[in-house]
C-alpha cells in the first residue's frame, strides 16, 4: 500500500516563502513522476508542478513557474515544492501525487496524499 504524506503547510505571509514536503511510505519510491497539485475553495484542483524519476523533466503551471521549484530525493523517498513571493492566490490545499509522467496532463496520479493547507495572510 502506498501512502503519501504532505507536510510544511500552514499560515504564511504574502511575499514570503514556504517549502512543502511529500514523504512516501512505499517500500519503493519508484514513481515515474511526482506531482504537486492544489485546490482553492470553489476552484478545481490544478497541477502546480511535476517532476519525473530522474528529475530531468519538470513542468510548472504558468501561474507559478517563476516562483516555484520542484525537486525530489529518491533515496529519502521525498518530493519537495518550494514557493517564493507567495501571493494571496496561492492559498489552497496542496496535494502531492505519484504516478506516470502523464499525470502532468491528466491531473490524475495513481496515488494521492491527503493534502496540506496553505493559508496566506496579507
Amino acid at each position: 500500500q502506498v501512502e503519501l504524506v504532505e507536510s510544511g503547510g500552514g499560515p504564511v505571509q504574502a511575499g514570503g516563502s514556504l517549502r512543502l514536503s511529500c514523504a512516501s511510505t512505499s517500500p519503493s519510491f519508484y514513481f515515474d513522476a511526482m506531482g504537486w497539485f492544489r485546490q482553492a475553495p470553489g476552484k478545481e484542483r490544478e497541477l502546480v508542478a511535476a517532476i519525473n524519476w530522474k528529475s530531468d523533466l519538470i513542468r510548472y503551471s504558468d501561474s507559478v513557474k517563476a516562483r516555484v521549484i520542484v525537486s525530489r530525493d529518491n533515496a529519502k523517498k521525498q518530493a519537495y515544492l518550494e514557493m517564493s513571493k507567495i501571493e494571496p492566490e496561492d492559498a489552497a490545499v496542496y496535494y502531492c501525487g505519484a504516478g506516470t509522467w502523464e499525470l502532468r496532463i491528466t491531473g490524475t496520479p495513481d496515488y494521492w496524499g491527503r493534502g496540506t493547507q496553505v493559508a496566506v495572510s496579507a
